[in-house]
C-alpha cells in the first residue's frame, strides 16, 4: 500500500448527489477526486443489455453486480447482498457504478411542502429540520435548473422562479383520467428531471416508456450525465476503487481513505476534506467499517446514531379494469398524480401520502401471466388486448417516521470482497399502515369515477418498496440524536461531510433524489464559504 492520490476534496460515491458536489467544488477552483467502487458503463451498453435481457421487468437486469462492488439482486434468485435482519423485508435495490443507481429511475424531482420541515411541532409526530424550506429553497432551484425539470406549478411545493420547462406531453391515459376524477381529485403532472424540449444538449422525451430501467435517448437527467458535468469542470474519478475504509487521526480529522481495487489490492488516498456521498446503506455501512482504537464504533457513531432512522416509501396498489380503452404505455412511466393527501392535520393520526399513477405498457406482464396460466390462441389474444387497452395501477407513496430501530448495521456475512455486508433492520409502523387504511377510500373511488370492474387490492399488511433509500446519516441539531449538523459536517469531525439521501431527517412523501441534492449544494455553498447567503446562479 503506498500513497498515491491526494485532492483537496476526496469524495466517496459518483451519484447524482456526489457528482454534483464534485463539480461545484471544482467550479471554485478546488481540486477534487471522485472514488467510486463499481465500473463505467455506457448508455451503449446499458440500452443493449436492456434489449437482450430475458427478464423485462426486472429493471436491475441490464446492470449487473461486479465482484469487487457488489450490489443487490433478487432476480432470478437473490444475492444475499442486503442481509435482512426483519421483521419486515427491505429489499433496496441499487447500483454501485459509475453514476449510481438514477441511471434506472423514474426521474421523479419533487420539493417537499414547507410543512415537511416541521411535522414534530405541527403534528407532534417525526422530528423537525434543522432547515426550513425557505432556506432550502433556493437550492431546490439550483438543483433543478443543473438537472433540468420539467414540472406544473399546481404540486403544494412554493417556488420564487419557475421550472426550467414546462411538463413532458401528458399521455392520452392520463388526459382521460384526469377529466373523469375531475372535480373529486386533482390529477397533477409529475415532477420530473426529464425534457420536455431540448435541454442542455439533451433531446426531449419521445415516449418510449422504459425511463426504468434506462431512457434510450438521454431525456432525462442520470448520474451519468452528472459524472459528465464534474469531470468537465476538472473533477477526476477512479472507477473500481471500492473503499472499505477511513483513516483518522487522535484529533478525530479523517486522514486518507483506503480502497480496494478489482484483484484487492489496497490503496490509500489522502485529501483535506472528506465528502461520504454513497446512498443511504453504503454510507453507513462505510462509516462503521472505519473503526480504529479512538472510535472503536467507527466514525460519526460516538452516540450510536449511524445507520438509524431509516426510511423509505412504502406502496400499497390498486390494479382494475376501466371502462374504456386507455393504452397504457405511451409517453413517461410515472407521469401524473393526486397530491392532495400530501399534508394537513390528519398527520397527527396517519402518514400523508402521495397516490401516483402507473402508465406501464401492461403487454410484457400479461402476456407472462397469461403463459404462466397455460392460456393459448384466440383466448390469449382476447385477454392480452383487454388488459393491454383498460387494465390501471394506481399506488400510495406512504410517509415512514424515523425510528432509531430501523436501521442499517454490519452483518455478520461477508461480501466477495470479504467485507461485512449491510444488514437492514425493517418494521413498518401503525402511523405508516393507518394511512394506507385509508388510502382504500380513495382507491375505490377512483376505481368508481373510471368505471372500474376486477378490482386486485394488495393484501392488507403487504407493501412494495419505492426505493427511496433515505435516514440512516440524520441531520440534526443535537449530536446525541443525529450524525450530522445542518450543514452536513459530522458532529465528531471536522473535516468530514456527508452528501446523501441519508442526512434527511424525514422522509415525507417525495422521492428523496432532489431534497438529498438540495441539501448537497447547501452543503457546498457553506463549505465555500456562503453560509447563509442564496447559490450564485450556476
Amino acid at each position: 500500500m503506498a500513497d498515491s492520490l491526494n485532492a483537496d476534496f476526496v469524495i466517496i460515491g459518483s451519484g447524482i448527489i456526489g457528482a454534483l458536489t464534485a463539480m461545484k467544488l471544482a467550479q471554485a477552483g478546488a481540486s477534487v477526486l471522485i472514488l467510486e467502487a463499481g465500473p463505467r458503463r455506457t448508455r451503449d451498453e446499458i440500452v443493449a443489455r436492456f434489449r437482450n435481457s430475458p427478464r423485462r421487468s426486472d429493471w436491475v437486469s441490464p446492470y449487473p453486480s461486479v465482484p469487487w462492488a457488489p450490489h443487490p439482486i433478487y432476480k432470478p434468485e437473490s444475492n444475499d447482498y442486503l442481509v435482512q435482519a426483519g421483521p419486515y423485508p427491505y429489499p433496496a435495490e441499487y447500483l454501485r457504478m459509475v453514476g449510481g443507481t438514477t441511471w434506472h429511475w423514474a426521474a421523479h424531482a419533487w420539493r417537499n411542502i414547507p410543512n415537511d420541515h416541521r411535522i414534530h411541532t405541527l403534528y407532534g409526530v417525526g422530528v423537525d429540520w434543522p432547515v426550513s424550506y425557505d432556506e432550502l429553497e433556493p437550492f431546490y432551484q439550483d438543483a433543478e435548473e443543473i438537472m433540468g425539470v420539467s414540472g406544473a406549478a399546481n404540486t403544494g411545493s412554493p417556488r420564487t422562479k419557475p421550472f426550467p420547462m414546462e411538463p413532458v406531453a401528458e399521455p392520452y391515459a392520463m388526459r382521460r383520467i384526469r377529466e373523469r376524477l375531475d372535480p373529486v381529485y386533482k390529477v397533477v403532472s409529475n415532477t420530473t428531471a426529464r425534457n420536455s424540449r431540448p435541454y442542455d444538449g439533451r433531446p426531449a422525451c419521445v415516449g418510449n416508456n422504459s425511463c426504468q430501467p434506462i431512457c434510450p435517448i438521454d431525456a432525462q437527467f442520470t448520474g451519468g450525465r452528472a459524472v459528465e458535468k464534474a469531470e468537465k469542470a476538472g473533477v477526476k474519478l477512479m472507477s473500481n476503487a471500492n473503499v472499505y475504509k477511513l483513516e483518522s487521526d487522535d484529533r478525530g480529522r479523517v486522514t486518507a481513505a483506503l480502497y480496494y481495487d478489482r484483484n484487492k489490492g489496497s490503496h490509500r488516498v489522502t485529501g483535506k476534506t472528506f465528502i461520504v456521498a454513497a446512498n443511504g446503506i453504503e454510507s453507513p455501512r462505510l462509516l462503521l467499517l472505519s473503526t480504529s482504537d479512538k472510535f472503536p464504533k467507527g466514525l460519526a457513531n460516538a452516540h450510536d446514531m449511524v445507520g438509524r432512522h431509516l426510511m423509505d416509501h412504502p406502496s400499497t396498489s390498486l390494479t382494475f379494469d376501466a371502462d374504456e380503452d386507455l393504452w397504457l404505455g405511451r409517453g413517461p412511466q410515472s407521469p401524473s398524480s393526486i397530491n392532495t393527501m400530501r399534508d394537513g392535520g390528519f398527520r397527527k393520526e396517519h402518514a400523508p401520502y402521495r397516490l401516483d399513477f402507473t402508465n406501464i405498457s401492461r403487454v410484457d406482464g400479461t402476456t407472462t401471466a397469461l403463459i404462466a396460466a397455460g392460456i393459448y390462441g384466440p383466448e390469449f389474444e382476447r385477454r392480452l388486448r383487454h388488459s393491454a387497452a383498460r387494465e390501471l395501477n394506481v399506488k400510495t407513496v406512504l410517509e415512514v417516521l424515523p425510528h432509531p430501530e430501523n436501521r442499517i448495521t454490519l452483518s455478520t456475512k461477508k461480501d466477495s470482497m470479504g467485507l461485512p455486508k449491510p444488514e437492514a433492520h425493517y418494521m413498518i409502523d401503525e402511523y405508516t399502515h393507518r394511512g394506507a387504511i385509508r388510502a382504500l377510500d380513495d382507491f375505490r373511488q377512483i376505481a368508481k369515477r373510471m368505471g372500474g370492474t376486477n378490482l386486485r387490492f394488495t393484501r392488507d399488511g403487504d407493501y412494495a418498496n419505492n426505493q427511496h433509500i433515505c435516514g440512516t446519516l440524520m441531520m440534526g441539531n443535537n449530536p446525541a440524536t443525529s450524525v450530522v449538523d445542518r450543514w452536513g459536517r459530522a458532529h465528531d469531525h471536522e473535516n468530514l461531510y456527508m452528501v446523501s439521501t441519508g442526512v434527511i431527517p424525514t422522509a415525507g412523501t417525495c422521492n428523496s433524489t432532489e431534497n438529498g441534492l438540495a441539501l448537497a449544494l447547501r452543503t457546498v455553498h457553506h463549505i465555500l464559504g456562503g453560509r447563509d447567503s442564496a447559490p450564485a446562479k450556476s
